[in-house]
């Protein structure tokens, strides 16, 4: 071992791909945005209180009563086949067929994205992902070193005539183009939903292609009109890996999600998954199972539908009556989130630490893009707040938006700017 620093000694020993691990702007505000006093709209926390607890709590003691010795052992490393057959029920929904053995259950699709990702992905390999993208995914490819190029969008999501450009450009550079990531339904961060005829053009573009479409899923279930839109995986079984999640339709603590694959991409991801993990939780895949088998889980679906959306009304009223001129956002038809743009000038990276001292906490825009784009945006979440609480925390954001355009107006934004980057010791997990 030699050089290093005095923080951490291996700093000269670590792996070339473990350079590009940072924490995340969302992991970052964790710290200060739990305190009590700030009204969070950063984290995208379902609201698990609304789940029927007590059937939950008999249902896990019943299994481990009744079914201890095969809960708490080992199991597949491809996932419990009873779970995976109740999977195929749940994506029914978005009008996905398959077979069991078509379905991998994971730690989370967290952990599904790492497998693909693994799978398919050489360093240098170029993912397009649509710009803004989930924070978590572009830590997945940075640790795999590869090479990540933002699509333009619009409110209708990814753009077909963009993303057709961007596969010529990248060709011609001599690259290949590994994956396109794409979040069709309720956008994270973004918002937004890709229509059918939206859809329909960017599996033709990578099919034309020969292009593997990784379609992620985590909110289909939660539109707020009408029925769930149709998944991109719905319409072609072997050009599309789509990945699913109990996070936001049970609970996130129960860490269970799933990949949908093509039979020969199953197989490599059952393999890289038993190199990871051996298997995923027995405890937390029976639990769902049951969960599954015994709860009226549609109704508790609708029950999420009704209060997300009771939030998200209160966001959009509360931005349209209190933000200052200059001000957009997306207007979510589900999900969790929306899209705030900020006034010409204004930075939502170096305006959080004034944020955070009005009590209210969001995620800067820069967070979602790995080129510097973002800047003027930012994420606010709507589904753990209750709709009074996101009413103030609106009114305490509109309240440093102000004073940050009175500033910009009178100094000029290269003063808000330089002098926006947070108190004399800002908290250390913020920045």
């Amino acid at each position: 071992m030699s050089g290093g620093s005095r923080l951490d000694p291996w700093v000269d020993a670590y792996a070339a791909r473990a350079r590009g691990m940072t924490a995340s702007e969302i992991r970052a505000l964790f710290a200060v945005a739990s305190r009590p006093e700030v009204v969070s709209l950063a984290g995208g926390m379902p609201f698990v209180q609304a789940l029927p607890l007590d059937a939950l709590a008999e249902t896990a003691a019943r299994l481990v009563r009744e079914r201890g010795a095969e809960v708490l052992q080992y199991g597949s490393g491809q996932g419990d086949v009873t779970l995976r057959g109740q999977i195929l029920d749940v994506m029914a929904e978005v009008g996905i067929t398959a077979h069991p053995d078509d379905v991998i259950v994971t730690t989370g699709s967290q952990m599904a994205l790492d497998l693909v990702t693994r799978v398919f992905c050489d360093p240098g390999d170029v993912v397009l992902v649509e710009a803004p993208s989930y924070v978590g995914a572009l830590g997945v490819f940075r640790a795999y070193e590869c090479d990540i190029q933002h699509v333009a969008m619009d409110d209708e999501g990814l753009v077909p005539e963009a993303l057709d450009e961007a596969i010529t450009r990248v060709r011609a550079e001599g690259k290949r183009v590994k994956m396109i990531y794409t979040i069709p339904s309720f956008h994270n961060p973004a918002g937004v939903t890709q229509g059918p005829e939206r859809r329909r053009r960017i599996l033709e573009i990578a099919k034309r292609e020969g292009i593997l479409i990784l379609e992620d899923d985590p909110y289909g279930l939660l539109g707020f009109e009408g029925a769930p839109p149709r998944a991109i995986r719905a319409d072609d079984d072997q050009q599309v890996v789509y990945l699913g999640s109990f996070s936001k339709t049970i609970a996130s603590g129960l860490r269970v999600g799933w990949a949908v694959a093509p039979h020969g991409v199953r197989e490599k991801l059952v393999l890289a998954a038993e190199s990871a993990v051996l298997c995923p939780s027995n405890y937390a895949q029976l639990t769902v199972s049951e969960y599954l088998a015994t709860q009226p889980w549609r109704e508790q679906v609708k029950v999420f539908r009704e209060l997300y959306r009771e939030r998200r009304d209160a966001l959009l009223d509360s931005l349209e009556q209190l933000m200052p001129a200059g001000t957009t956002w997306t207007k979510p038809a589900g999900g969790f989130y929306s899209w705030v743009t900020l006034p010409e000038g204004l930075d939502a990276k170096a305006m959080l630490p004034r944020a955070i001292s009005a009590l209210v906490a969001y995620v800067p825009g820069t967070g979602f893009f790995v080129d510097g784009q973002g800047s003027q945006s930012l994420r606010l979440s709507y589904c753990y707040p209750d709709a009074d609480r996101i009413r103030e925390g609106v009114r305490r954001l509109s309240g440093v938006i102000e004073s940050e355009l009175e500033i910009a107006q009178t100094f000029g934004t290269g003063h808000v700017l330089r002098n926006a980057q947070g108190p004399a010791n800002p908290a250390p997990d913020l920045l």
